[in-house]
């Protein structure tokens, strides 16, 4: 998967970034120019430097190559305008209704466990049953703040020996950071992430080809499986993200809800969760 220009990039030729966006979208200039509806003339005098774009035609490519909003803005500081995409905190007064229908998703997935993450995976809110669930495999309370999902998973002292069929699950999540990563593409704090979940023990060995003898399993998706007390319980889990985003925040947040997925896991996962320690009902971290 492509990866974008460092930092030190950003502060260079607007030509350089474009380019890069349209070689990671795989488009050419004319293929552009029929997206965007701006002259192919005029996007190659853009990319060379020739020419200046207005902010209302700088926008107008960035859409045709979806470029996602915080880059957006790095776009518009290499082209000399200020950044329209705000960066609102997670708490911050625009966010109110933002956060008050996270909040409602969240309660009504009780009883299965459901997160908020960012898009490093880091968790800022969860419903009662997330930490409910998690404490009873790890003292959650051990773990620094902003808790991050992935780690846990991959953290020898952290979730990963109740997972089974771990080599698949390591590779299955490590998937869905290319797969779900905004805009497609692998910015630098994600590859630091990636970099910190392959520097786990043996977690290179687990992301090499699987061997064919191996069966695949029969269910519609991968499931996330867990031990306890000798008993499996499989998961699987939706994400779901902010339709029609305005802002940073709200296009870069995933809300992560898991569900049975067979009767059995249904089953014993209520049993278990009745007789968990209550914590409170939302909470972020």
């Amino acid at each position: 998967m492509t990866t974008r220009p460092t930092e030190a990039a950003v502060g260079g030729e607007l030509g350089e970034l474009l380019r890069y966006w349209r070689g990671t979208r795989g488009k050419s200039q004319i293929e552009l120019s029929l997206d965007t509806g701006v002259s192919q003339r005029h996007l190659s005098f853009i990319e060379s430097g020739r020419s200046a774009p207005s902010r209302q035609t700088l926008m107008n490519i960035a859409q045709g190559l979806e470029v996602p909003f915080r880059d957006r803005n790095r776009l518009l500081l290499a082209a000399g305008f200020a950044p329209i995409y705000g960066e609102d905190a997670w708490n911050a007064d625009e966010m109110k209704s933002v956060n008050a229908a996270l909040e409602r998703v969240l309660r009504q997935h009780e009883p299965f466990p459901a997160v908020v993450m960012d898009r490093y995976w880091n968790v800022f809110m969860t419903n009662a049953s997330a930490p409910r669930f998690f404490n009873m495999f790890i003292d959650l309370e051990a773990r620094p703040k902003p808790r991050n999902l992935l780690q846990l998973m991959f953290d020898p002292a952290g979730l990963r020996p109740f997972i089974t069929h771990w080599d698949r699950t390591a590779k299955s999540l490590i998937q869905r950071v290319h797969r779900e990563s905004v805009g497609q593409v692998i910015d630098e704090r994600t590859r630091d992430l990636l970099t910190t979940l392959v520097a786990y023990p043996d977690v290179e060995d687990a992301l090499k080809p699987a061997d064919a003898a191996i069966p695949e399993p029969t269910l519609p998706m991968i499931p996330l499986s867990f031990v306890r007390d000798g008993r499996t319980l499989n998961y699987f889990s939706m994400v779901t993200t902010v339709g029609t985003p305005q802002t940073i925040a709200t296009q870069e947040l995933r809300i992560e809800c898991m569900y049975p997925a067979d009767d059995r896991t249904d089953a014993q996962h209520r049993e278990l969760m009745a007789g968990a320690k209550k914590p409170p009902v939302i909470k972020f971290g």
